[in-house]
């Protein structure tokens, strides 16, 4: 035989030591591949497992548009990265086995052997790398998941030992778990990537120079949490009279975002005609009232306008149902105003107070969401008295230092567990 020969089933006796050998390997790649959300890892893992079980070596190819991402393990292990071919020939035996659905046995010898390896692993490098100085047999699986062929399964053997129906039967039922797992991660990144960017158009793309001020910001999604969280900060106005809000939106997912945007919209919408914060405030309260969604959101509002008579900005403050800003005067007293208000969206005909403050220079303001003060440690809450211990020490220090500080010290506080969104927003006054 001198070239790549197409080869049908047949089938062989199996040991019962084979078949327990089998049925191990494949519970064994249920177990590993059921775990990950991540799509390189999942791709890295199948092929440690193919190899050397399905064969001396093995090509993982992942279709990525009108091109391939193949991923190569020999007896060394798997190469840590893939190599993407932009273009795939639409008679390739990949695009074969995927669209017929069926798996492709080949035997590869002389000089036809070249041509044939080509025809499913269209990249040279690649090649090299699984190629053998003799015959070699090929089997070719596709891998199918949800009725969708992301990607083929290639592994390679020295001539002589084959692949009889009951290898093939076993490549299927693994290329079936691989194609599950891939498909499962690249869900999960999909979801992923499609929360970090909703979540990162809820807030501003860069706070602005203000002078006399200093600003800074923080944002720390919740642990393992794949919808868009409901905390945002926002800046809007000019250097004399800036505007500051922090929300937290009832919920998570797509209707929470809405509502985020929505909040924002409204509130500079309200500022545009009255820059009070009571009065924003109230009308953010009346338009997710009419609205009737049933969601409900907490906001702290401000106002800095810069005095005449000195230095230093009046911070105008209201609330609707947050938690009350803190001031950190240059000497380390922090001050807690008192400032209340009904959470937003619940209940009709709402208005709300306003406390009016200083900020001195080398004076700082904090506004943070309930993840705070809610985060939950061996000791249960974080709390408000752990937060107020820790500020004084960072009195005069910038803005970007203090959210540093309190973010690290809520994390460290937690241990690792689980916590809800974050969001921390703090406004220095220059010295």
């Amino acid at each position: 035989m001198d070239a790549a020969v197409r080869l049908g089933v047949t089938t062989a006796a199996t040991s019962p030591e084979i078949l327990r050998r089998q049925s191990e390997f494949l519970l064994d790649a249920s177990r590993q591949l059921a775990g990950s959300l991540n799509v390189r890892r999942t791709v890295l893992r199948a092929l440690h497992l193919a190899v050397p079980f399905l064969g001396d070596s093995a090509v993982l190819a992942l279709f990525e548009g009108r091109g391939v991402a193949l991923f190569v393990a020999d007896a060394q292990g798997p190469a840590s990265e893939g190599v993407l071919v932009h273009r795939l020939d639409e008679n390739s035996g990949l695009r074969h086995i995927a669209e017929v659905g069926r798996p492709e046995r080949l035997h590869l010898a002389g000089p036809g052997a070249a041509e044939g390896l080509a025809g499913l692993i269209p990249d040279e490098g690649v090649r090299g790398i699984v190629g053998t100085p003799g015959p070699t047999d090929v089997l070719g699986v596709g891998l199918s998941a949800r009725g969708t062929t992301v990607g083929v399964l290639v592994v390679l053997r020295e001539a002589g030992r084959g692949y009889d129906a009951r290898d093939v039967g076993i490549a299927e039922d693994f290329a079936r778990l691989v194609a599950v797992g891939i498909s499962g991660a690249r869900l999960y990144e999909e979801r992923m990537r499609t929360a970090a960017t909703l979540q990162e158009s809820l807030r501003p793309p860069e706070l602005p120079e203000v002078p006399g001020l200093r600003l800074a910001a923080r944002y720390r999604a919740a642990n393992e949490q794949m919808d868009v969280g409901g905390d945002f900060y926002d800046v809007h106005g000019g250097p004399d009279d800036l505007g500051l809000v922090v929300g937290d939106v009832s919920g998570k997912g797509i209707e929470a975002a809405v509502l985020t945007g929505r909040a924002r919209q409204t509130i500079k919408t309200a500022a545009y005609f009255d820059r009070s914060p009571a009065k924003i405030l109230t009308a953010l309260n009346d338009v997710l009232r009419e609205d009737g969604t049933g969601r409900f959101i907490t906001v702290a509002c401000l106002r800095l306008r810069r005095v005449a008579d000195g230095p230093g900005f009046t911070a105008t403050i209201a609330v609707a149902g947050h938690p009350a800003p803190l001031v950190l005067r240059s000497d380390g007293t922090v001050e807690r105003p008192d400032v209340r208000g009904t959470l937003s969206g619940v209940l009709s005909g709402l208005s709300y107070t306003e406390v009016e403050l200083r900020l001195e220079p080398g004076d700082a303001l904090l506004v943070y969401t309930d993840g705070v003060e809610e985060a939950r440690g061996r000791e249960g809450f974080f709390g408000l008295d752990r937060l107020l211990e820790l500020l004084p020490v960072y009195a005069g220090a910038d803005p970007e230092v203090l959210c540093d500080a309190v973010e690290r010290r809520v994390l460290d506080y937690l241990g690792g567990r689980d916590h809800d969104d974050i969001a921390l927003l703090a406004v220095g006054c220059d010295r």
